[in-house]
């Protein structure tokens, strides 16, 4: 019975995380349109947090009342920090690399991460990390760099690599503070406070107040079609950041930070798949390859990760009550 009740768990979170990592793959055309439209990098970045935040701290105060805040009061310094990493790091460092390098070199080095939490679970936590999910991530590695074809146009800039390694840090930090808060914290009130905390430490380097707010209300260029800015802006806020790390955090507590890391990998083949739907970027048959080797790889390393086990008293908690 809690054979089943276990492998029920894994597979939920296992649908949580790639559900989680399409959303976050989703995020590229809208967010690059809206660049392209006048918007900064970070302002973007931003705008994407804010209106997040603007849609979960209600949901939070509606669903969870009070017992919201005690509930996090405890965890207050982690929360703090997965903010300041996990979200607004993340994502404001992957946007500088990408500015300074070419995209798949960047996005080759934000996916990293899980490599580096596979690092933090054999070094600091002292778990036995099996050579198969080693495998699987040097596997998946290998077909990310097909994917983005990183051996076209490669060009080295110091600051650049420095910003691919530091999201490369903050992903793996993520991942490390959602298994954290497994069982501790449900995974609405970390999302909440976490893209909270990403709103308040971005406002200073995005200069809202400089922002071309005129972008909002003007049809921006998607591809062969338009939109108006202020739906781009919805999407990103609502799908590929509350949906996105809701059921990222949710996907970690039910499998754990190495496994559901591992799994993140289908983010870049989402990303590509996207963007050859909505721009009508073209797959080449090398990123075709690319991308069944990241599943591939993906799947080797989430099997050989088993999840932690969680006691029965200690349930995962859901996202309503």
């Amino acid at each position: 019975m809690a054979t089943g009740t276990a492998a029920r768990t894994r597979t939920h979170g296992l649908v949580l995380a790639v559900l989680s990592s399409v959303c976050f793959g989703a995020s590229g055309p809208f967010g690059k349109a809206l660049i392209e439209a006048g918007l900064t990098p970070l302002q973007a970045t931003w705008l994407r947090i804010a209106g997040a935040a603007l849609v979960l701290l209600p949901l939070a105060a509606l669903l969870r009342g009070p017992a919201a805040a005690r509930a996090a009061r405890p965890h207050l310094p982690r929360l703090a920090l997965y903010g300041m990493t996990g979200v607004a790091g993340a994502q404001a460092c992957y946007f500088v690399a990408a500015s300074r390098l070419p995209v798949g070199v960047a996005i080759l080095l934000e996916f990293t991460g899980p490599v580096l939490v596979l690092a933090w679970a054999r070094l600091v936590r002292r778990v036995r990390v099996r050579r198969s999910a080693v495998l699987g991530v040097a596997i998946a590695l290998i077909g990310l760099a097909l994917v983005v074809r990183i051996g076209s146009g490669l060009r080295l800039d110091a600051l650049g690599l420095a910003a691919g390694a530091g999201s490369a840090a903050c992903a793996a930090t993520y991942f490390v503070i959602a298994d954290h808060l497994a069982g501790r914290l449900d995974p609405l009130v970390t999302s909440t406070a976490g893209i909270l905390v990403a709103a308040l430490a971005l406002t200073l380097p995005a200069a809202p107040w400089a922002l071309h707010w005129e972008v909002l209300t003007a049809a921006v260029a998607v591809g062969g079609h338009t939109a108006p800015g202020w739906l781009l802006v919805a999407w990103l806020a609502v799908v590929c950041t509350v949906v996105a790390y809701l059921t990222g955090v949710a996907g970690v507590q039910r499998l754990s930070a190495e496994a559901a890391g591992a799994v993140c990998y289908t983010e870049a083949v989402a990303a590509t798949l996207i963007a050859w739907a909505v721009l009508g970027e073209h797959l080449a048959p090398v990123q075709i390859a690319g991308g069944v080797t990241v599943l591939a790889g993906a799947y080797i390393a989430q099997r050989a990760l088993a999840a932690r086990p969680r006691a029965a008293a200690d349930p995962v908690p859901t996202l309503v009550p």
